[in-house]
């Protein structure tokens, strides 16, 4: 496994691959790597001649007073993770390498990004798409593998893709929760003993709400209302949003017809989760 910090290194590896005729997978992370990030390096690594996996906290997807200085790092710990899931190569850019100076240049969308994460977060969706197309651009991979705990992300970077007719695959791998059903996150080191516990609310309302659309609920109000409810019984949780959405637009609907996101975001104390489910068509 090599670990790089340069694009032209990364540039360099890829095109040697490509001569020998192996298809590339790119699993994009910001490092502090757990199973539900090795869930996307083993998809990748099943289906790809080589994986990539680049480690970059992305300063422009963070407003002002989010975490991006106290984000958790552990580049040893993701190194190990990594080699151990068979990975080829890891990207590790500085900011500047990524940015150098003077920057003006970024990929910005409309409608999809405007609501559940985009409205609470307004520069966090430019910042990924401006991220994420940079990296493609650097790697050229065949196929990239993204998590659906971001699921808005997920139907954005599909958008992204396919408006500016990239050349590459995007796959959606599922949650992966821990064993008493918290979706596995980066964010949740910050929890302490006490709000790890009062965390299960979020996967319990959408356990709730998952249950009550597969067995035939199709008005979003009652949904809803059942998800907001369950969660509102926890005293350390404040919500955000609780929102159900049309798949391909990510806006909000009345009535359950074709595919959704029922999606949340949730405060516990001062840490905030997502998660949520979702039906396709």
């Amino acid at each position: 496994m090599k670990i790089v910090s340069t694009i032209n290194e990364v540039r360099e590896q890829v095109k040697e691959w490509k001569k020998e005729g192996n298809t590339i997978g790119f699993v994009p992370t910001m490092g502090y790597l757990h199973e539900g990030h090795a869930s996307l390096i083993d998809a990748a690594r099943k289906n790809n001649g080589k994986v990539v996996v680049s480690i970059f906290v992305n300063p422009i997807q963070f407003g002002p007073n989010e975490d991006l200085d106290s984000y958790p790092r552990d580049l040893e710990h993701d190194e190990k993770l990594c080699e151990e899931h068979g990975v080829d190569l890891i990207f590790h850019p500085t900011p500047e390498e990524m940015y150098g100076d003077n920057f003006y240049t970024f990929v910005d969308m409309d409608v999809l990004t405007k609501e559940l994460c985009g409205l609470s977060r307004p520069v966090h969706f430019r910042g990924v798409c401006t991220v994420v197309s940079k990296l493609f651009n650097i790697v050229t991979p065949d196929n990239a593998y993204f998590g659906q705990k971001d699921a808005q992300q997920l139907a954005i970077i599909k958008r992204m893709v396919k408006d500016l007719n990239m050349p590459l695959s995007i796959h959606g791998c599922p949650i992966i929760r821990e064993e008493d059903g918290l979706a596995k996150s980066s964010r949740n080191t910050y929890l302490s003993p006490e709000e790890r516990k009062a965390a299960l609310v979020l996967s319990r309302s959408v356990f709730l709400g998952e249950k009550m659309v597969k067995e035939g609920e199709r008005d979003c109000k009652k949904v809803i209302a059942a998800m907001t409810e369950e969660i509102e019984k926890e005293p350390l949780a404040k919500i955000d949003y609780v929102k159900i959405v049309d798949l391909s637009t990510m806006q909000q609907i009345d009535t359950i017809e074709h595919g959704i996101l029922a999606a949340m975001a949730v405060y516990i104390g001062k840490t905030r989760l997502i998660d949520n489910f979702m039906i396709e068509d």
